[in-house]
């Protein structure tokens, strides 16, 4: 075990490109609904998270909201982060007075776009509409640049404080930076990250371009095969840390935001505790996947066109 290793609450804090600050531990709250998402926030909120983060499509922003109003910390001491759903691309507005009635709330901190496609909003089913031989129900003749048009325009409403992307790849977000309708940079971009998918070349560009990333599914998936990887195991019995709380450690280490979910009080009291990693651990880390010979994503939607690019994933 390393020598003085301290365990504790993190208060660490990003600073965005727009001037705003982001708590660098948050609460995802992904496939969380009902009495879970409810719980949970409110859990977090209690254990001394100031950062949570929704979206429209997880269809439990009442609960979120309900939760932060209940926990009694102040607005304006919570981070709250919701998204743009792939069906609203074309009126941004509408559907973020419609994420903030949900919520309860006058303003968000983040807003997102959530993926770089469009989809059919007057299609069959208001989250995945389908064409008649079962694909998805893309517009054709828009793109996520045009989504980021209008979108950009929300930064002037007072409703939103940041803008960012979500699911963008490097090769994204060259197109978006250099059109010249981009006047916003994105603040963030939140992509799943994690030991068996660094995304070191995304990252990488992300802090050129000073771009934030944020990890969401940091610790993989249910049964996450994270939790068996001998390497992960090694080091944190060095630290006297769970694997949990190394790779959340190490994403923060890596200078980026970090989502871990969980719907249990004393895993979310849990993944806000986190410690000092050494450089070398931390490239030993980062070098994981590299070393496997395979990267590994556990959220890939079946999209009619590539969002991903594969070599960033290395």
């Amino acid at each position: 075990m390393t020598a003085a290793v301290q365990i504790q609450k993190t208060n660490k804090v990003f600073k965005l490109p727009d001037g705003n600050k982001i708590p660098a531990v948050g609460l995802g709250t992904w496939k969380s609904t009902d009495e879970d998402a409810y719980n949970s926030v409110l859990a977090a909120l209690k254990s001394g998270y100031r950062h949570i983060d929704t979206a429209w499509a997880y269809g439990n922003g009442a609960q979120v909201g309900k939760a932060i109003k209940d926990s009694g910390v102040p607005r304006e001491e919570i981070f709250v982060t919701s998204k743009l759903w792939c069906t609203r691309h074309n009126d941004p507005e509408k559907a973020l007075d419609e994420s903030l009635e949900a919520l309860g709330l006058d303003y968000l901190d983040l807003y997102l776009i959530h993926w770089p496609i469009f989809l059919n909003p007057n299609g069959n089913d208001p989250k995945y509409p389908k064409k008649p031989d079962g694909t998805r129900d893309m517009v054709e003749d828009w793109s996520f640049v045009d989504s980021y048009r209008v979108f950009q325009k929300l930064k002037g409403t007072g409703k939103v404080k940041s803008i960012g992307v979500s699911n963008f790849s490097k090769k994204n977000l060259e197109t978006l930076l250099n059109d010249p309708s981009t006047r916003i940079k994105p603040a963030i971009n939140q992509i799943e990250c994690h030991p068996y998918l660094p995304q070191n070349k995304l990252v990488q560009y992300c802090k050129e371009q000073g771009i934030l990333v944020e990890a969401y599914s940091p610790l993989g998936s249910t049964n996450s095969p994270l939790f068996k990887d001998p390497t992960l195991i090694a080091i944190a019995e060095k630290y006297g840390v769970s694997v949990a709380t190394l790779v959340i450690s190490w994403a923060i280490w890596r200078e980026t935001v970090v989502l871990p979910k969980s719907v249990t009080p004393e895993r979310v009291d849990a993944n806000i505790k986190t410690i000092e990693l050494s450089d070398d651990d931390g490239r030993i880390i980062e070098n994981l996947a590299n070393k496997m010979g395979r990267t590994m994503r556990f959220n890939d939607p079946t999209w009619p066109i590539e969002i991903f690019n594969d070599d960033d994933e290395k």
